[in-house]
């Protein structure tokens, strides 16, 4: 006991301290791993913009909520990576978009008030998205009917379980207020817009601009590329000296990359097509067709049956023609093979109209209890009592029971299969009584449209995929090249040697979610952000291809080096620039069309009614210096003028008739262009409106967080 209360006076303080410690260290983890982090120096943002956060989190929520609106109207579709990608970098514009103009609808005073928000999301005039929320159309009429908002919002807890439907519900509601609050900014902009009566004038006199014109085109393709030195000092000249065009907001990366792609090889082909042959052998003689595609297909037997309009196969119209019990196959379409029997095959209507009664098991009223209502009240309809009486009186379909359990119209395969099986196998009038899962229906089917054959299918998919052979002696040839040619220099090297295609990414952006052309790319993007430039990657697995990825160049937000695609388009401007001045000393003495075209190998065109307000001609393309000169007062009709650089050749060219409508254009034709001035200005505003707000900010992407 001594030693136990020795124990303690001497190391009780020390535990203390021990425990002390590592509770603060749990409280930092969690710290900096929540928004507390930048205090520890950990960066948890998503973005900055003018030196406010966006935080992870809000990202990762707005990206979620994303997701489920995208799921809810491309009714269930699931969200692929490209997808996703698409998504995520739309919710994370939103952000930056909202933090930016937030402040401008504060010191406008721009708010979006309760009874504004409930009108927008509970009104008769609801917003776009409110309207076209599945839950909300009437099947009856299959227009919008506000009335079912309430019924909803009062079911949901009841069905949603997993609470999923409640927050994309929270997310619709939030984005349709978000989305007012910037209505609200664009409708100011845009009643803000006015253009002068001079400048309409202008514009009138303009389109009335006409010349008729002959001319020679030498294009700069005539002179090779190898006659032409672009230097490094040209291309940062022409950048200087152009500077705003050539500023960025975020940084950048120039990358190459070459991709060993996993597809199936001709020995894996063979072998899945000697699979499917020897299983339809036995699918044919198989006695429980069911169980047999349960144990071998890729798919699980479906007991529905199939119209034209819902077996989507390029072979539907062989298969429907088929008698019951033949067999088709195998036949190659996407990834897979197919082997189809059809099981049974019947006319079926293709849409059906019906109304129910749905009795659910409650607290007060078990399994049995429900069923024996559902027969009661059947027995009573067929009695002679009326059913939408009935189903307004005991319906707990909410939904339908106000218009006496009327469904309205649907379609093959929209209900449960019990309920679907019954509407459409039996006829109009009669009257059943169905359990599925929601409980008991007592349905009666009130019309039948558009009979056509169905046919019920087993079928065999195989999928046609690499073998695991095929995916090692690529994955060994992609680490080879990344062992033997990690550098720069021998990055080239390798391509060459081993002969593969090298692909090039002119301008990765730090803002971008998505390599084009590979899905699922976000270990890539991370190392490319983190890389030096000149780095090799090792090899990613990414989207079935193994990757190895160098970075060429990288651009810093601000004025952007010549690199990647800056570089290509200003190598093509100066080279241009270059053999424009080659072809302006050998024609200086031109003294005719003739001759400049008999010295050039070209041919003299005609371009009539060049329009002054219309850059493009059809003989002569989109030329907006040349057709601009051509109603200059200093060439004189009749005259070779002097040579002109063209976007993409020199010029030389003759006018030889002008016409103007110099009247004074009349009120209703000033009216008229304002109108279409303004209108094509408004669009433009509305098109653009997010993307003038981010450029007027200063935004850094986190790479890591967004990878």
């Amino acid at each position: 006991m001594a030693v136990i209360q020795t124990i303690r006076n001497r190391f009780g303080k020390l535990a203390g301290f021990t425990i002390a410690i590592a509770l603060v260290g749990f409280i930092l983890m969690d710290a900096a791993s929540g928004r507390f982090g930048d205090m520890l120096g950990k960066n948890n943002s998503a973005a900055k913009v003018n030196g406010s956060t966006i935080d992870a989190k809000d990202f990762a929520l707005r990206a979620q909520q994303y997701e489920n609106l995208y799921e809810v109207f491309s009714k269930g579709k699931p969200v692929d990576d490209a997808m996703r990608a698409q998504l995520h970098e739309q919710a994370l514009k939103e952000l930056i978009f909202e933090a930016i103009s937030e402040k401008e609808a504060d010191e406008l005073g721009i708010t979006v008030t309760k009874e504004e928000e409930k009108e927008a999301i509970r009104g008769a005039n609801a917003d776009p998205m409110i309207r076209q929320y599945p839950a909300f159309t009437n099947p009856e009429t299959g227009m919008f009917d506000p009335a079912r908002i309430a019924q909803y919002e009062k079911q949901l807890p009841q069905f949603d379980k997993t609470g999923k439907e409640t927050a994309t519900w929270e997310a619709v509601k939030a984005y349709v207020v978000r989305s007012r609050k910037i209505q609200k900014i664009n409708t100011l902009l845009i009643g803000s817009i006015y253009t002068p009566k001079f400048m309409m004038e202008q514009s009138i006199a303009d389109q009335n601009k006409l010349a008729n014109i002959r001319f020679v085109k030498i294009p700069y393709s005539t002179i090779n590329d190898e006659q032409v030195k672009v230097t490094e000092s040209d291309l940062n000249d022409y950048v200087q000296k152009h500077a705003n065009q050539f500023k960025s907001k975020e940084e950048a990366r120039a990358v190459e990359y070459v991709s060993f792609d996993v597809n199936p090889s001709a020995e894996d082909t063979q072998k899945v097509v000697s699979t499917i042959n020897d299983l339809k052998a036995k699918l044919i003689a198989s006695n429980d067709v069911e169980s047999f595609i349960n144990r071998n297909s890729d798919f699980q037997y479906n007991d529905r049956f199939l119209s034209k309009k819902t077996f989507t196969s390029k072979y539907a119209d062989t298969i429907l023609a088929l008698a019951s019990g033949s067999i088709y196959g195998p036949y190659i379409e996407g990834n897979s093979y197919f082997v189809v029997k059809v099981m049974d095959k019947k006319s079926l209507p293709d849409s059906v109209s019906a109304k129910h009664i749905l009795i659910q098991p409650n607290q007060t009223r078990d399994d049995s209890a429900s069923k024996k209502m559902a027969d009661s009240i059947k027995l009573a309809i067929a009695s002679g009592a009326n059913f939408d009486s009935l189903a307004i009186k005991y319906s707990d379909d909410q939904g339908s029971k106000v218009k006496g359990g009327d469904l309205g119209y649907f379609t093959n395969g929209m209900m449960v299969k019990e309920f679907n099986d019954a509407a459409f196998n039996g006829k109009v009038g009669d009257l059943e009584v169905v359990k599925t899962q929601f409980g008991y229906h007592v349905i009666k089917i009130t019309d039948q449209k558009a009979y056509a054959t169905n046919v019920k299918l087993a079928v065999l998919a195989k999928a046609l995929e690499a073998s695991t052979q095929t995916d090692q002696l690529l994955y060994a040839k992609a680490n080879e090249f990344a062992g033997k040619y990690a550098t720069e220099k021998g990055f080239d090297e390798g391509v060459k040697a081993m002969q593969l295609n090298k692909r090039s990414i002119p301008s990765l952006k730090s803002s971008a979610f998505q390599v084009e052309g590979i899905n699922n790319a976000r270990e890539l993007m991370r190392w490319v952000f983190e890389a030096k430039q000149g780095d090799v990657s090792s090899v990613f697995s990414l989207d079935n291809r193994y990757v190895i990825a160098k970075v060429v160049g990288i651009q810093e937000a601000g004025i952007n080096k010549p690199i990647g695609e800056v570089k290509t388009s200003v190598e093509t401007i100066i080279r241009n620039e270059k053999k424009a001045a080659l072809l302006l000393e050998k024609y200086k003495n031109a003294s005719s069309l003739e001759a400049v075209a008999n010295a050039s190998k070209q041919v003299v065109l005609n371009a009539d009614s060049v329009n002054f307000a219309n850059p493009f001609s059809a003989n002569l393309g989109f030329e907006p210096k040349v057709i601009g000169y051509a109603f200059n007062d200093q060439l004189k009709l009749n005259t070779l003028s002097k040579a002109i650089k063209g976007a993409d050749g020199l010029v030389f060219m003759m006018v030889t008739n002008r016409l103007s409508a110099n009247k004074v254009p009349n009120p209703i034709e000033i009216m008229q262009q304002r109108m279409t001035t303004d209108m094509q200005t408004k669009n433009y505003i509305s098109g653009k409106l997010e993307d003038i707000f981010l450029q007027g900010g200063t935004i850094k992407y986190n790479v890591n967080v967004l990878y």
